[in-house]
């Protein structure tokens, strides 16, 4: 519909169907000196104010008209346009308004020229026009161009106006003062300051929010104690087990009917090893012991001495050298509560430690055997440790805290099994028992110089089965012999088949196996004070243990 756009000004693009502002006209300055005629200036475009927006004509307003002296006549409208008409040519010689009520803008002909002067001749009304600039061409005019006078990069147009609003821009707004220009610098300083501080809160709480949860930039380091020296107090577990372990052994017992396991430990450099009776006894007269060091070496033994009435045995290895033997205590000193250490093989765990103390003395315990003939059955007045054994732990040393063996491992007591040689497969609870290394040091050279031990004896026969509260000799002997053994220790002490003994050397005896491992704790030719009870009398009787060859 129209011509192409020669600026391609945006955001317009290409020209639409509405009407372009007309050229800008000039009106006159002023009337002619002495006239009697007063300006014509429409009261809406005098009084315009100095703000932006729209500026609405009433609608019902009169037009004004004045004939000018060269035949156009004058019309301002109520809407503050003015039109100046050509007599000859009848077109409109003024410009339209600038702007509609949309777009709130001065009229062009006011902006431009500020004010309309016209003159009037007195009563007959007409009104001489100052000389006006010429008229734009209209539409139909050929060669019209309405984009032609429009130059969007022109710079804006601004009069000074000598009222109260100041001046006027091309926009319409009041120009700000250097103050509010002051303000409003300090208010956008204020603005950023605050969103700089506000993000960077937020930052660095979002940062150290990081870094709380995982730990900083730098990967995870562990905290760690430093090296320390491989050495420990003497007297402590670790210091015991280090000194003591080369010394300890593990023994593979292997038989025609079963086989087993258990430890020992070396008694000298000669090789010989003490351990438990039934650790070695599976292996019979035609059976193999393996014995396995700490290092790893291995050796075969045999089989030197052994005894079931104390449940120890002695066996020995050849062509092994650098043996250690281990430093044997005095079981005697030992004290309830004292520290142990037990070290052995439980369930061929070779080389374990573990520890405890020492919970009871004297704890007289049987082990072996069906109880029918007491040469089968191992009397053991034991030392009682909560140090845990279990099965496998049997012939291992119970050592002090200086390192010093107190003990031979070789019982436990387990929930279901009841006292067992230590072979009880539920394991410790805690209740273990050991042979003292004193009765086990007089056992073990017997057996190495002579190959059997002796056992102490009373010379009494005693009756198993009574219920009562003590030991009481039988009534006859379980061979059909006399009770009491003619011209025995027994015998020469005055006792009597029916005398109930009820303590020895002072301490309560409660049955008669308890006697026996009582009188094993001593060696023969020892004397013992008894107490007894005879006919409802309870008399005291000085007696020597004999002596009666082991099996």
């Amino acid at each position: 519909m129209h011509d192409p756009d020669p600026y391609s000004t945006p955001p317009y693009g290409e020209p639409g169907p509405w009407a372009p502002a007309p050229p800008v006209q000039h009106p006159a300055v002023a009337a002619a000196p002495g006239t009697a005629a007063a300006p014509f200036v429409p009261q809406q475009a005098a009084s315009l104010p100095a703000v932006p927006g729209p500026c609405p004509a009433p609608a019902d307003a009169a037009p004004d008209t004045a004939t000018a002296p060269s035949g156009a006549t004058v019309v301002a409208s109520g809407a503050g346009a003015v039109h100046a008409r050509d007599a000859v040519h009848g077109q409109d010689s003024a410009a339209a308004p600038a702007s509609d009520s949309a777009h709130g803008t001065v009229p062009a002909a006011l902006a431009d020229s500020g004010r309309l002067l016209a003159s009037s001749t007195g009563s007959s009304g007409s009104v001489p026009s100052a000389p006006s600039a010429p008229s734009a061409p209209s539409a139909g005019d050929a060669g019209f161009d309405p984009w032609q006078r429009y130059d969007p990069w022109a710079a804006a147009p601004r009069r000074e106006t000598h009222g109260p609003a100041g001046s006027w821009q091309h926009s319409g707004a009041d120009a700000p003062t250097v103050g509010e220009r002051r303000r409003w610098v300090r208010r956008q300083l204020v603005a950023g300051a605050l969103a700089v501080a506000l993000v960077s809160g937020v930052l660095g709480g979002a940062v150290g929010v990081y870094l709380e949860r995982n730990g900083g930039l730098d990967p995870v380091r562990l905290p760690q104690a430093s090296a320390e020296p491989a050495g420990r107090a003497a007297d402590s577990v670790a210091g015991i087990a280090a000194r003591a372990l080369p010394s300890v052994v593990t023994l593979h017992v292997s038989g025609s009917d079963e086989g087993g396991t258990g430890t020992g430990f070396v008694l000298d450099s000669l090789g010989y090893i003490l351990t438990n009776n039934h650790v070695v006894e599976p292996a019979g007269s035609d059976g193999g012991i393996t014995v396995v060091f700490n290092g790893g070496q291995t050796a075969k033994a045999e089989v030197v001495g052994r005894d079931s009435g104390y449940d120890l045995a002695v066996v020995r290895v050849t062509g092994v050298k650098g043996l250690k033997p281990l430093y044997l205590g005095n079981s005697d000193n030992v004290r309830v509560g004292d520290p142990v250490v037990a070290i052995g093989a439980p369930f061929d765990l070779e080389g374990t430690v573990t520890s405890g103390i020492i919970s009871a003395k004297e704890r007289p315990i049987t082990a072996g055997g069906d109880g029918a003939d007491a040469d089968d059955v191992s009397y053991v007045d034991a030392l009682q440790t909560d140090a845990p054994i279990n099965p496998g732990n049997s012939g291992g040393p119970l050592l002090d805290a200086q390192g010093h063996v107190i003990g031979i491992n070789s019982a436990i007591r387990s929930a279901d099994d009841g006292v067992g040689a230590g072979n009880a497969r539920s394991g410790s609870i805690g209740l273990g028992f050991a042979i003292p290394i004193n009765q086990g040091k007089r056992v073990a050279e017997e057996l190495i110089n002579n190959g059997r031990a002796t056992h102490p004896v009373i010379g009494v026969s005693l009756d198993l089965q009574y219920a009562g509260d003590g030991a009481r000799i039988s009534a006859k002997a379980g061979d059909g012999g006399p009770p009491v053994t003619a011209g025995g220790p027994g015998a020469r002490a005055g006792l009597r088949a029916g005398d109930v003994v009820t303590q020895v050397d002072g301490q309560r005896v409660h049955s008669g196996e308890e006697l026996i491992a009582r009188t094993r704790a001593h060696r023969p030719g020892e004397r013992l004070r008894l107490t007894i009870l005879r006919d409802g009398t309870e008399r005291s009787l000085s007696l020597v243990l004999g002596s009666s060859g082991g099996g």
